[in-house]
């Protein structure tokens, strides 16, 4: 969005309605922020001014000061936060932490975020939406140096095996918004001109608190410091040979060793390190790893779920087996990756598995339950179910109601016409649903089927009468010739914009599909006669909620009349009539009771002038 250096075509102060109206939205759009860090970034007494561009970004800014906000598509919908904002308030927004600084040159040279590229917490990945805003870290380095929306939810993430895109990227350090700044600066001096290293302030005290640590009761005397500054120098190298980002290819072999996060270690009492110093010979680690295998075999991985991607398998089914306060980490083990480590089970009998050549990842395929491994382990009961056993058994009528009221949105794809033969041609049914990942499975089965990979560049598909016209009858102008092969980051794309788009929504028991892109929920609010407001609220079936029901919810809730009515034209869809300018309130409620995601309601005030 700002690789390219771009001039304002106009800049103007903001009224008091508007920055209040600004402030609002940027809580609404950032809700982990606080009224303080709400007001660092947008202080109640400064001047704010709106910078408008020719693209519709609008950016907002303290006049005389930095650029603080901006807005994607000037309608306050896409408001995200710039580096300037996150270096302010660096706990804004949630943010994915990079394997390696070495992964910070493709961010900051303008390449979107992939998953293969991050490093995965010990506990999974936490809950988000798909377009949620979302900051990129550097470990060891607390200042973000991008943001960006989200391009799918945890749960498509987790479907996809971790593989993707995580951000689609639309403003990072050194891009041409951080440099129209006449008083640009870097927070630290890890921000470096095509790279970002952790700070080497918070490394180096880092190292003197270990160095204490271990120096017990000893004072520390000037040979000390300077053993202390050398053993740093040594740490940063080390972990500067363990990044091998060079290319994104080798960024997704790296899926196979995802380990835990080192701040979980760093963060440890002493004792827990002498604890984790009996797993560290190769050997130890080895024998968890098959104790983990097999507890996740017998618990977690079930033959409906297989084939099973490796990096699932590990980050889903072997790490939470592990003993608790317990580091589990490939790469100190015998067979130094997850691909090897599996091959050798697979050679043992145990489990069977494939190398996946165009995803280059191993696949689980299938699990031998009558291995004498297998039938000679049992598996230890598992605490974390018990406990939320009896969470669950105290959980009161009012928070058990929230449960029932979750809400699940999923696009997904159903086989039309065009690509009805590559479906058939693989044996899959081409009369169900498909997830964008499981789509583009098919496409690339058909493709190692008919083996189209081109021989003298194994990027490229030559496009065979079936693929071809799968993908372009009927969009290629008459006389125009038909491409004759394509790029395979291209084939998914090109192959799910032939299919037809449906959604999945779920709230509780209750599930449906609708054809088509999901309609938001609009709330409008507008003047009747004797200046009186009313707010109406459309859109709701779509949602899986019951106009009448609702209607009697919200004239308790708000102490006012409300009614029903269907909508013009418009069979089986009603609108909600609530008395009074409740709009905010009303848009709130859904938010909080009945889990609609904030991108899906619309919101329209008529009665403001």
């Amino acid at each position: 969005m700002f690789k390219k250096p771009i001039e304002a075509k106009a800049l103007q102060r903001l009224s008091g309605a508007d920055k209040k109206k600004l402030r609002r939205i940027a809580k609404e759009r950032f809700p982990q922020a606080s009224d303080s860090d709400i007001d660092a970034i947008l202080p109640s007494k400064a001047e704010i001014t709106v910078a408008k561009y020719p693209n519709r970004v609008h950016v907002y800014g303290i006049e005389g000061g930095f650029p603080m906000l901006f807005d994607v598509d000037g309608r306050g919908t896409e408001m995200f936060p710039t580096v300037y904002a996150l270096w302010k308030v660096p706990e804004l927004l949630p943010a994915f932490l990079l394997k390696g600084g070495e992964v910070s040159r493709f961010v900051i040279g303008g390449a979107d975020l992939m998953f293969p590229g991050i490093s995965i917490p010990p506990e999974g990945l936490p809950s988000f939406l798909a377009g949620e805003p979302w900051a990129v870290k550097v470990p060891g380095n607390p200042a973000p140096i991008a943001v960006g929306a989200t391009t799918m939810s945890s749960t498509e993430v987790l479907k996809a095996g971790l593989r993707g895109k995580a951000l689609r990227i639309m403003h990072y350090y050194h891009d041409s918004l951080w440099d129209s700044v006449e008083g640009r600066f870097v927070p630290n001096a890890g921000f470096l001109e095509d790279v970002v290293v952790e700070d080497p302030v918070l490394s180096s005290v880092s190292q003197l608190t270990d160095t204490s640590g271990e120096t017990s009761g000893n004072s520390l005397n000037d040979d000390h410091d300077g053993d202390t500054v050398e053993k740093g120098d040594q740490v940063g190298t080390s972990a500067d040979d363990d990044v091998r980002v060079e290319t994104s290819e080798e960024v997704t072999e790296d899926m196979g060793a995802l380990k835990l996060s080192e701040n979980v270690t760093t963060e440890e009492e002493p004792n827990d390190e002498k604890e984790q110093q009996t797993i560290t010979s190769s050997e130890d680690v080895d024998a968890l790893l098959d104790k983990c295998l097999l507890q996740a075999l017998h618990t977690t991985v079930k033959d409906k779920d297989l084939p099973m991607p490796g990096s699932t398998l590990w980050s889903n089914n072997i790490l939470p087996c592990r003993p608790p306060g317990t580091t589990l980490d490939i790469k100190k083990s015998s067979h130094k990756k997850l691909s090897k480590w599996l091959q050798s089970k697979s050679s043992a009998g145990l489990i069977s598995v494939k190398e996946d050549k165009y995803k280059k990842e191993i696949m689980l395929l299938g699990v031998n339950r009558g291995h004498p491994d297998y039938m000679s382990f049992k598996p230890e009961k598992r605490v974390q179910e018990t406990v939320n056993q009896k969470h669950d058994s105290s959980v009161g009528e009012a928070s058990q109601a929230k449960v029932n009221l979750q809400f699940e949105v999923a696009e997904i794809y159903k086989p039309s016409t065009h690509v009805n033969p590559v479906f058939t041609s693989v044996g899959a049914d081409s009369g169900k649903y498909y997830s964008a990942s499981e789509a583009s499975e098919i496409v690339f089965s058909y493709v190692e089927k008919e083996n189209l990979v081109k021989p003298a560049n194994k990027a490229m598909v030559v496009l065979d009468a079936t693929l071809c016209d799968a993908l372009f009858k009927g969009t290629i102008k008459k006389g125009s010739t038909y491409p004759t092969e394509i790029h395979k980051k291209d084939l998914g794309s090109a192959f799910l914009n032939r299919m037809q788009v449906h959604f999945r929504v779920a709230r509780g028991n209750e599930v449906a599909v609708r054809k088509g892109t999901i309609k938001p929920v609009q709330i409008m609010t507008e003047r009747r006669q004797g200046n009186k407001k009313v707010t109406r609220l459309s859109g709701l079936e779509s949602f899986l909620m019951d106009a009448e029901s609702l209607a009697s919810e919200l004239q308790k809730k708000f102490a006012c009349s409300t009614s029903v009515a269907e909508l013009p034209g418009k069979k089986g869809q009603h609108e909600v009539l609530v008395q009074g300018g409740v709009i905010d309130d009303l848009a709130k409620h859904l938010v909080d009771h009945y889990g609609v995601p904030k991108k899906y309601i619309e919101v329209l005030d008529k009665t403001k002038k």
